[in-house]
């Protein structure tokens, strides 16, 4: 640290230190429009008091940094310019290494290890009852004589067995599965019969060919449990619906009727196929 109490660590410095930030940006402003330089315009742009600005200015005119020509009169001296370009060049400098080597390897996927994966292996990808899962590549690959397996592949990040959670990123190619759909039985309000007005063999029937029972509303709920099952979901019902047959899983929707609306409507920003299905009692 300096003896005008600017950070002397490097520009990450600026980073580290609020004072540090506060000064640098306060030199700015007065790079900007020197020399008629209003402390309460420096304030306002800064977002911090007028009185504060001052005791910056003070310290850094003190240290060198900033000459008085005046009241309301300043001016970046020499010093002040090469300490805030050694400052933007090494903010510069690590703004590009968080750009391309943090968040260029940003993008990193889940998946679920189908046997042992090691950190770099080539893996290939697919999808299963809506879960991305990871099988490493490596020994067929250089069976088969370094040909590129079909599909999309991926390299893991992280290692583990069978059944582990790990990391892919660097993706190459689609993974290929099917969307799946929605079908959904809506249930009126309880003032117009609520579950009992939903037949239960047909919604029975219906579940039996579902990957996911999704209930919306009360109503629904107590439709599903008229089964003798709880709905796999009964919160944040839209955006689960939307997420699940986009992973391709065929979802059944029992949804209260004021509530249809909100899931087709999410489901019309898609691809997923739904339809709409009479599971009422018959009179």
């Amino acid at each position: 640290m300096s003896d005008d109490g600017t950070d002397d660590d490097g520009g990450l410095g600026v980073l580290r230190h609020k004072r540090d930030a506060t000064r640098y940006r306060i030199l700015v402003e007065i790079a900007e429009r020197q020399p008629a330089v209003s402390q309460r315009e420096i304030a306002d742009a800064i977002g911090i008091t007028a009185q504060a600005v001052s005791e910056h200015l003070g310290e850094l005119a003190d240290g060198g940094f900033v000459d008085r020509e005046g009241r309301g009169r300043y001016r970046v001296t020499k010093e002040g310019v090469d300490w805030l370009i050694s400052r933007t060049d090494e903010l510069s400098e690590y703004l590009d290494h968080v750009t391309s080597d943090v968040l260029g390897d940003v993008e990193v996927e889940v998946a679920l290890a189908d046997g042992a994966v090691d950190e770099g292996d080539r893996v290939t990808l697919s999808m299963r009852e809506g879960i991305l899962h990871a099988h490493r590549v490596a020994d067929s690959d250089a069976e088969s004589g370094g040909s590129n397996p079909p599909g999309a592949t991926a390299i893991a990040v992280t290692s583990g067995d069978s059944g582990d959670d790990v990391g892919v990123t660097e993706f190459d190619g689609v993974v290929d599965y099917e969307l799946g759909a929605v079908t959904a039985v809506v249930v009126p309000g309880v003032r117009d019969g609520g579950s009992s007005a939903v037949d239960p063999g047909r919604l029975r029937e219906l579940a039996a060919d579902a990957d996911l029972v999704v209930a919306a509303g009360t109503e629904a709920v107590a439709g599903v449990r008229r089964l003798d099952r709880d709905p796999d979901v009964r919160f944040g019902t839209v955006d689960a619906v939307r997420e699940a047959s986009m992973r391709g899983l065929d979802v059944l929707l029992v949804v209260v009727a004021g509530d249809l609306t909100a899931h087709v409507e999410g489901l019309r920003e898609t691809a997923v196929s739904y339809e709409v299905v009479d599971a009422s009692l018959g009179e």
